[in-house]
């Protein structure tokens, strides 16, 4: 069958997953893509620039040329309504293409995203063993019998709801990722991302780990999963002779949660990939053998979360069990070892007082990171952070039913909690405040006013918020941001061709990338057979 993935902003590691796993059973695969202008639910949102640069009618025009058997979405709730769009005007086009949704939004409220019209099927948690047995199914002309970790509509209008299944616990036999569906959209040698692992040991309130590892009804097995050095070194030397490859992004939960896997495998990358990386780690899986091990091997930056200084509230309310004095030993660590540490802070969090910014503010200004990157709490459906804004009265059922819904969701620039003006006003000051921090001397920094800051117009802290972070980052030349303009500036380009009847031609980097890829074409797809084989 033809399957078309649908998506938007960036490359999707679960969709590069199953596009692998539909090649695998003979399916033919597609991608319709929006790079989300000036909306890309997650870093920017300027909505008169988001309504000039809108691209759905490229997603559409390029589904119709595409004439899939199945559409496949996976939503995240920021992106669950755009997706619906997409869905509803392709069943137009296509009265009997299948469209199956999954995801964390859809894992999150399976049965409200089964009772939309436009959508045929649900996959709940991972979707390894789901995906091609709804394929298989939807050639069959329907489900026989119930499908694992899959919901499901029957022609009389019942719902076929089929078993929670345990985790797979050998990712090893899971095949790589399929780039190739996405060469055409995203710089993948300027940024390569994948992840080594699955999975999470914290149950922070507000993240989707908090429901995602009990979706199973029995049986789970281990929720946190690793795959095999040498597993994971085979992906990158394809990636590598493939890609001119000039940055790794390792997108794991905790990259260096096991230590001896770790050290096994960096000294592998050092010798063989030897492209600087950067990761997501915990301060608490950090000591001076695991820094060094990643400066050696050529890890220049780590983001970090922190999310609040108060130690107390952490504990006791989003399940944080880090403590300001580990952070600070971290800092120490990762400045010895010349790694940026890239803190994310979060303001907003239900219960925390305004007290607690300043309590950051003194610990940033004698402590300062790398970075501050300052995100909105938000509600997400399935978290218990969900049900804690209910009982405190921050949020209503009115308010729930909207965030299962996917309105209303902006982790960037924007909150789904009802915040009063004042701590608005408050928490903008201090946004500007940890913005400048970490690029000020002590001497100064010590001195930021938050009452100063506070006293201006909300609109004036935004913008300088966002100035500060754009002028700060290319300043010091840092590759996301770098990277992110280039991005932008690109698909930009694309976009005004487009509206002009142009084709928008490939660079010369892209065109020598195509022929060249045309040429290694069998070779790659032979590489990851035999690699799923073993």
């Amino acid at each position: 069958m033809r399957i078309t993935f649908v998506a938007l902003g960036w490359e999707q590691l679960g969709v590069s997953l199953l596009s692998s796993i539909a090649k695998q059973h003979g399916h033919e695969t597609c991608l319709a893509f929006s790079p989300a202008l000036f909306n890309d639910r997650a870093h920017l949102n300027v909505p008169f620039l988001a309504r000039l640069f809108d691209d759905r009618k490229a997603v559409l025009a390029s589904i119709e040329r595409q004439r899939p058997d199945v559409l496949a979405f996976s939503a995240l709730t920021g992106t669950y309504q755009w997706m619906l769009g997409i869905a509803q005007d392709a069943k137009i086009l296509f009265p009997h293409v299948q469209v199956i949704f999954g995801g964390v939004h859809a894992s999150a409220v399976p049965e409200r995203v089964l009772a939309q019209p436009q959508v045929d099927y649900v996959c709940v948690g991972e979707g390894d063993i789901a995906f091609p047995m709804i394929l298989k199914a939807i050639e069959r002309g329907g489900p026989a019998a119930s499908i694992p970790n899959t919901r499901c509509k029957l022609p009389n209008g019942e719902i076929l709801r089929g078993p929670q299944v345990g985790f797979i616990e050998d990712l090893d036999s899971l095949p790589i990722f399929d780039k190739t569906l996405w060469e055409e959209y995203i710089p993948l040698g300027d940024s390569y991302i994948t992840m080594t692992s699955r999975g999470c040991p914290y149950r922070c309130t507000f993240c989707f780990n908090s429901f995602f590892a009990k979706l199973p009804d029995e049986k789970a097995g281990r929720y946190v999963r690793q795959r095999s050095v040498d597993h994971m070194m085979r992906e990158l030397r394809i990636a590598k002779s493939r890609y001119k490859l000039r940055m790794i992004e390792f997108f794991d939960d905790v990259f260096t949660l096991d230590k001896k896997w770790l050290k096994r495998f960096l000294d592998q990358y050092k010798t063989e990939i030897k492209v600087p990386f950067q990761c997501f780690t915990h301060v608490n899986y950090i000591d001076e053998d695991v820094a060094r091990w990643l400066s050696e091997a050529g890890c220049f930056s780590s983001q970090i979360g922190v999310q609040s200084m108060n130690d107390e509230y952490k504990r006791k309310n989003i399940k944080r069990y880090e403590r300001a004095s580990d952070i600070e030993k971290t800092i120490h660590i990762m400045r010895k070892f010349k790694i940026h540490a890239k803190f994310d802070h979060m303001f907003g969090l239900p219960g925390e007082g305004i007290g607690a910014q300043e309590t950051a503010r003194n610990f940033y200004a004698e402590n300062p990171p790398y970075s501050i990157q300052t995100y909105w709490t938000n509600y997400f459906p399935g978290t218990e952070l969900l049900e804690q804004g209910l009982d405190l009265g921050l949020i209503t059922a009115r308010d729930v039913e909207k965030i299962n819904e996917g309105l209303n969701c902006d982790i960037y620039s924007n909150s789904n909690l009802n915040i009063a003006p004042e701590k608005m006003r408050v928490y903008q000051a201090y946004q500007v405040i940890f913005k400048l921090i970490p690029n000020l001397p002590r001497s100064i920094r010590k001195r930021l006013d938050p009452e100063f800051f506070a006293r201006l117009p909300v609109g004036l802290c935004v913008f300088m918020s966002f100035t500060v972070d754009v002028i700060i980052g290319l300043g010091k030349l840092s590759p996301d941001h770098i990277l992110y303009a280039k991005y932008y500036l690109h698909h930009m380009w694309r976009f005004f061709l487009r509206k002009l009847g142009i084709n928008a031609p490939l660079t010369t980097k892209r065109v020598k990338a195509r022929e060249s890829g045309l040429k290694k074409s069998t070779v790659f797809e032979r590489q990851r057979e035999t690699l799923a084989i073993k």
